[in-house]
């Protein structure tokens, strides 16, 4: 597996397929493969001619683990973002963020639009801007002795599945709690790529993606039909309304 590192953390990554390169930048407690490789998008984005590039966020994955919350500022793991795209030596790349990974994306394309060609936001709407993201609960649960110690619903989902993918409960905890940041409506209309916003037309932790668009000259949307938050991931409308933003784009 590639690795690099910087200011003393190591970014696991994946690099597969040859053509215009896009980065994938999974979601809060996921990590590259259960985010990208098992749903099927890095099949259907090397067979539609993409290269792709898919990291494991700091805190997850086969990435550093760190336990301050404020190492996990969604600015500083859009860093992370991109210093990988610096690392493989690319100029411009598409970038496709799921959920806290589309929060990255968000401040990533904020705050370097040369580099970020287009931009796909799935699982985030107009929380980005009036929502700071998962409940405190999870953070809670990850830090309860035991799965059965967790009451919180949410909490409990959260925690099973972390154990399922062999995480770490305590840098999860962390990255909860330092990873929410929102940006103003301001700097979203300061947004200057071509933006996609995708959501589940089911999904209660997004925030309205009409919205979030609406903020960004030529912002698209694309609803995922009957789809939630954690369904939404490897749906085909999903993938087939990406590969066509992909084309349509400048």
């Amino acid at each position: 597996m590639p690795r690099f590192s910087h200011d003393g953390v190591e970014i696991a990554f994946l690099d597969e397929g040859e053509g215009a390169p896009i980065v994938l930048v999974h979601g809060f407690a996921s990590n590259k493969e259960v985010n990208w490789v098992f749903p099927g998008w890095v099949t259907a984005l090397t067979r539609a001619g993409r290269r792709v590039i898919a990291l494991d966020n700091r805190g997850h994955g086969q990435s550093t683990k760190l336990y301050e919350p404020a190492a996990y500022h969604s600015a500083i793991m859009a860093e992370d973002v991109r210093r990988l795209v610096d690392h493989l030596g690319l100029g411009r790349v598409d970038v496709m963020g799921y959920s806290m990974g589309a929060r990255n994306t968000a401040f990533l394309a904020l705050a370097h639009p040369v580099r970020v060609r287009s931009a796909v936001l799935g699982g985030l709407g107009m929380h980005l801007v009036d929502g700071v993201g998962l409940p405190e609960t999870i953070a809670k649960g990850f830090e309860a002795p035991n799965l059965a110690d967790v009451s919180d619903p949410i909490g409990y989902m959260f925690r099973a599945f972390a154990e399922q993918t062999g995480s770490d409960l305590r840098a999860l905890a962390a990255c909860l709690r330092g990873s929410r940041q929102v940006l103003s409506r301001e700097e979203v209309g300061r947004i200057a790529v071509p933006l996609l916003v995708a959501v589940g037309t089911k999904d209660p932790i997004a925030g309205s993606p009409d919205q979030l668009a609406a903020l960004v000259p030529g912002g698209q949307v694309l609803a995922i039909p009957n789809r939630d938050h954690m369904l939404a991931v490897g749906d085909k409308v999903f993938k087939a309304g990406v590969l066509a933003f992909l084309e349509r784009r400048p």
